[in-house]
């Protein structure tokens, strides 16, 4: 190893060693592992905007818990960011559902009402005499570096809560987000199941406010679910990736901003899960954008030797040579080298080469000639 590798693992080493360093990276581990499962119900639930509503809802509890109380600790300001997040929720799900406005112009209703009301607020507070107030503005971009181990001891608390009640309810809530009509029908208790749920976004927001901030904490709560339903079809899946991808981002987050100067922990998490969600629309299998592109380019070529070989049967029956693929390639796919189309056919087990001429297997001619009959009854 070169002195620069060596330097580079010692400091490494030093930071993982670090008190400070191991606070925060825990605190944002566990943030980002609630963050997905709590986002994943959000999302099945079409509320992805639930969470943004809430944060920037929760910055009006956070000045209100000041202006009442006077302190700006912690607890007690998270305290007034939960209840008026609570009430927040309260009203989006009674407004979309007594009114004819979806639940979606109402969540940017009441979020942009709360958060002009929190701004308005703050404006207030830096005008009081009473210089407690500084420090307030860092739950606007969060702030992780003030994160105490109480913080991370609550943020564990509420952890372990959210697991145990998603492990006691799945089945329940796995019907009622799917199907919340027949969850009705069945008996369940659909009110409280959705109170359960609201309530896990709730938490995870507001203990998420301090370390990634009311604008950024909606993309740490949607998008390691979204990146994790790329990758899976089944709940309990999305749900335990989601969970994973969240706690890299976290923990990552957090190297990185540890490891450069004036690099805030809370961008540096998104940061993370943002490159992790490009990547799952990209190449996740049967969703990624590059892999339905790879996909629907085979298609297009199977067609396309599809009706070559459907000409060639009509012409030469099942046996043809390179001249006789040739002559017809060049008028019915121009866009394919012959080269592609004879591969692609060979692969497919459509056609094999003998010495000089190629022969269509029968299971080809056989399907083929299920087309033929298919488009007889439409030419007739």
């Amino acid at each position: 190893m070169t002195c620069s590798a060596v330097k580079q693992m010692n400091n490494l080493l030093s930071l993982l060693g670090d008190y400070t360093f191991q606070v925060v990276a825990v605190g944002s581990c566990a943030l980002g592992i609630i963050s997905g499962i709590s986002g994943s119900f959000a999302t099945l639930r079409q509320q992805s905007l639930l969470g943004d509503s809430i944060s920037h809802s929760a910055l009006a509890g956070v000045a209100i818990a000041f202006i009442l109380t006077g302190s700006k600790t912690t607890e007690v300001l998270l305290i007034g960011a939960g209840i008026v997040g609570l009430i927040a929720t309260y009203l989006i799900t009674q407004l979309s559902r007594f009114s004819k406005a979806n639940f979606e112009s109402v969540m940017a209703v009441v979020m942009s009402s709360f958060f002009g009301l929190g701004l308005m607020l703050l404006t207030y507070i830096q005008h009081l005499p009473n210089a407690n107030q500084a420090g307030l503005n860092r739950f606007l971009f969060g702030q992780a570096a003030t994160m105490l181990s109480t913080d991370v001891l609550l943020i564990l608390i509420v952890a372990v809560l959210i697991i145990l009640t998603v492990c006691l309810f799945f089945k329940e809530f796995k019907l009622f987000v799917f199907d919340r009509d027949f969850a009705s029908d069945l008996g369940l208790p659909t009110g409280l199941l959705n109170f359960i749920l609201s309530t896990m976004v709730v938490l995870t927001v507001i203990l998420g406010i301090q370390s990634v901030g009311v604008v950024l904490m909606s993309a740490l709560l949607i998008s390691p679910a979204i990146a994790a339903r790329q990758w899976t079809h089944h709940l309990s899946s999305l749900i335990g990736l989601a969970a994973i991808l969240g706690g890299i981002s976290g923990l990552g987050g957090t190297l990185i901003s540890s490891s450069i100067t004036n690099f805030p922990t809370g961008p540096a998490i998104v940061l993370i899960i943002s490159l992790i969600l490009i990547v799952s629309l990209l190449i996740a299998p049967g969703r990624g954008i590059i892999w339905q592109r790879q996909q629907l380019h085979r298609a297009k070529l199977n067609v396309a030797a599809d009706m070559i070989l459907l000409h060639l049967l009509e012409v030469h029956k099942s046996t043809f040579s390179a001249a006789d693929f040739a002559a017809i390639h060049a008028s019915q796919a121009p866009l394919y080298s012959m080269d592609q189309l004879v591969k692609n056919l060979q692969e497919r087990h459509s056609i094999e080469k003998q010495e000089s001429l190629f022969i269509v297997q029968e299971s080809a001619i056989q399907e083929l000639s299920g087309h033929l009959k298919k488009e007889e009854p439409d030419n007739a």
